[in-house]
Formats: structure tokens, sequence, C-alpha cells
């Protein structure tokens, strides 16, 4: 019985791990390497393992970074399952259009840069044909319940609080005579978030892959955050501008309607027009929407089956460009929440071209920015930005608000892995090697425990 590891190895995406126990070898995740363009080009590399040599793919949640390479390897030729919890089945069919999408158009602007100067035609990663065709493989499963998937093989589901469906990972080895368990973490959420109940706590474990996105970091509580939030708002209703909300499409985006909804009154949320301006957004909320026995307590309680609008009444849905592109003619009183959540790409780049030198404007920033994206350079400070060629400066107040994170904090992921009994031994993964080394040591000083950090390629017997 052995691990390998093939991404989010000393650095956040690209989550791909493969275990092989006996005849049998699956994969835990499959996801894209995101970030710089030197990252990014590691998706058209070759997959170290032979594709048509793995049985199944345990996948889980949606996110891109962890399910965004799936097409790819059913195209490469993998004929498998895949495995992911209900609610993450219906979630990882929007994101994987959704990248199928980007992956023809960035290929059709190159094509025609190529048609120019005579060179040869590329392909897209996969199409969204490529995504049709995988999603026949993939198979919802239940929370807390063991399946058999082989002899050498049974794996559980435990809801891991990050965004709906999310998973960790509980994997029942078997290899002759000798049995292991096996837990990956998943990306593990922040407890106390809105809207999602906190992960659930493991015991039991010979072995634990860990996320470490937030390592070296912690997070403000939920309380200063809603303070911090009210208080952006009244400054931007006196200074009588918009704000812009970059936001992940899955997660973050539903997070922030609910709590607009439950602090309506609270943050004078009726002087503004609120518009949701992703198509992927509005998707994904309908999923959310459906899947409401995933909610925490006083999630159920304030939804009870109603719809966004019947809690947002001045809730505007921009489906199409066009509405979009409306919304830049609006100079005031208008709260925008648009993807991509780190501004690489998406409407909310239209939306910064038209707000972001205004000093009027506000821009809170709800999630993880990595490096290299246009929104970690709005976070670290820049001054001016580069949108089509041209530079614009950025005149906008920016906030940073890290309570909404979705991810466990250092405090957080030392919390869950104390849940376990024996201090079973741990490997990190999902995290820039700052992030990394930090927990590593926190880790050692205030558990004993010492844990390893693969680098891509490394293998793990068990």
């Amino acid at each position: 019985m052995k691990v390998q590891f093939w991404g989010a190895t000393e650095e956040v995406t690209g989550s791909c791990m493969l275990i092989k126990a006996g005849t049998r070898s699956i994969l835990l995740d499959c996801g894209l390497f995101q970030g710089t363009g030197q990252e990014e080009s590691q998706n058209r590399k070759a997959f170290p393992f032979k594709p048509e040599n793995i049985d199944a793919v345990i996948l889980s949640h949606a996110h891109i970074d962890h399910s965004g390479r799936i097409p790819l390897l059913h195209k490469s030729g993998f004929n498998g399952h895949i495995y992911t919890q209900h609610a993450s089945k219906d979630l990882v069919n929007i994101l994987l259009q959704d990248s199928a999408f980007l992956n023809e158009k960035d290929a059709d602007i190159e094509n025609r840069k190529r048609q120019r100067k005579s060179l040869k035609q590329v392909q897209p990663l996969y199409t969204r044909k490529d995504v049709q065709k995988v999603m026949r493989k993939v198979k919802g499963v239940d929370y807390d319940i063991k399946y058999n998937l082989y002899p050498e093989i049974t794996f559980r589901l435990r809801d891991a609080g990050h965004i709906l469906g999310s998973s960790i990972v509980e994997l029942y080895l078997t290899e002759g005579t000798k049995s292991k368990k096996l837990c990956f973490s998943g990306d593990l959420g922040h407890s106390n978030i809105p809207i999602l109940r906190n992960p659930e706590i493991i015991t039991e474990a010979d072995h634990v892959i860990m996320e470490a996105t937030y390592g070296d970091r912690f997070h403000r509580s939920i309380n200063s955050t809603l303070q911090e939030i009210g208080e952006i708002i009244k400054s931007a209703i006196q200074d009588g501008g918009n704000i812009l909300i970059p936001s992940f499409a899955v997660g973050r985006t539903q997070e922030i309607l609910y709590l607009f909804a439950q602090y309506w009154d609270e943050w004078n949320l009726s002087k503004w027009q609120i518009f949701l301006d992703s198509p992927m957004a509005i998707a994904a909320t309908d999923i959310y929407l459906k899947h409401q026995q995933l909610y925490d307590t006083a999630a159920i309680s304030l939804m009870k089956n109603k719809k966004m609008k019947d809690i947002l009444p001045n809730l505007h849905i921009s489906h199409t460009a066009n509405q979009s592109m409306q919304l830049n003619k609006i100079k005031s009183g208008a709260i925008i929440i648009a993807g991509s959540g780190m501004c690489n790409g998406g409407r909310i780049k239209h939306h910064l071209k038209h707000n972001i030198w205004r000093h009027s404007c506000h821009i809170i920033i709800v999630g993880f920015q990595a490096k290299g994206t246009l929104g970690r350079s709005l976070v670290d400070g820049a001054k001016h930005i580069r949108l089509w060629g041209e530079t614009i400066t950025v005149n906008a107040q920016i906030h940073t608000v890290g309570g909404l994170s979705a991810h466990a904090d250092q405090d957080g992921l030392l919390s869950w892995y104390q849940g376990f009994h024996g201090k079973p031994d741990i490997s990190l993964v999902h995290g820039e090697k700052e992030a990394m080394q930090t927990i590593r040591k926190e880790f050692n000083n205030r558990l004993g425990k010492n844990t390893l950090i693969p680098s891509y390629g490394d293998e793990l017997a068990l």
C-alpha cells in the first residue's frame, strides 16, 4: 500500500494523489494547476501515470483545483467512475463546463494569433463535449456511509464544511493480511462560517494527508468580520460610490448573499441595489438552494425552502453579457458580486476597469488570492493594474475581509488534527511553502509531532 503525490505539493493547486492497494489504483482528486503561466503549463504535460490503469477517482469537492483535470484524465484513457457527494456532483458539472468554456476560448484566441503567423494550431485542454462525456461517469454518494469499491478499498465521505458537498475522505485499504486507514482532509472549512456545518472530527487513522492552505494565518472572528463588513458598507454609503465584491462562484457568493439577508436592516442594505453578475454563481446558488438539508441549523431556520429573492428583494440577477455591461453605467449605489474570485478573469475585470480608478469605490476581497493573480496584487497594495493593455490607477479603497475564508486557519487545522487518537503521521499538502513550514513548526512545538512535506512525485509506503 502506498501513496504517490502528483499535485498540490508545496503549492496550493493541482490536487492529485495516487493510492495503490493490492491490484487496485485510485486517485484522490485530479485538479488543475492554477496561478502563473508557468504553473498552469503543467496542465498540458502528460500524466505521470497511465490513466487507463486508474480504477476510480474519489473527488473531495468540486473546486477546479481539485476536479479540473478529470475531463483530461478521461480523455487520456481513464474509464472508471468518479465518486463524490451528491451536491458536489451537481456543482462539479457547472464548474467543469465553465472550465471547458474558458479552455475553448483561450485556444480560439491563441489560434487566431497563430493563424496570422502561419503557426500550428493548438487544441483546448478539453471541451464542453469532453465534460459531458465524463459527467456520465460521476456517481453521487451520501455522507457517513461506507462504500466497498473493491476488496482492497473501502471509502467513506464526511462533511468537510468547506463548500457544499465538500468531503473529508476516509480510505480503508487492505493488501494481503495488512490493513491501513488513510484520511485525506480535503479542504477543511473554517468553523462557524455561514450556511455550512463545521468539519467532522475524525478520530482514527494510520496516516493523515492534510491541507495547509492557511497554515501560517489566523482568521478574524466571525463577529469582528461582520462588524467590519457593516463598517465598510456604511463608509461606502457616505462616499457615494459602488461596492465591488470579486467572489468565487461556489461557496463565497452564497455566503455573502446569506449574510446580506441576515443583516439586511443592520447594514442598511435597502439603500443599495445588489447585483449577482456571474452565470456560474447563479447556477451554483440554485444548487445551494436545492441541498438545504446540508445547511447548519441557523441557515435552515432562515431559508426555510425560500428563494434568494424572497429574502433579498433588491437582488438583481445578471444572466447576459448585455445585462452585465449595463452595470458599468451605474456610478453609485450598486453592490456588484462577480467572478472570478481572484480577479483573473470573468466579469469582475470589466467592473474593475469602470470603477477602480474612482475614489468613491470600495472593493471587498473575501477569499484567498494566489500569488501571480490580479487579486493578490490588489491585496498587496498595487497602485496601478493592467487590463487589456491599459494601465489603470487604483484609487478605490481595498478591504481584505479574512474572516469569511472557507479554509480553516492554523488554529483550526491543529484543532481538527487533535481529534485523532494516537497522533497519526501527517503529510502536508495544499499550501505555499511558507505556510507549510510554519504549521510544521507548530505541529512540532505544540503537539510534539513531526510532519512530512512531500515533493512532487514522492512516494509514501503505508
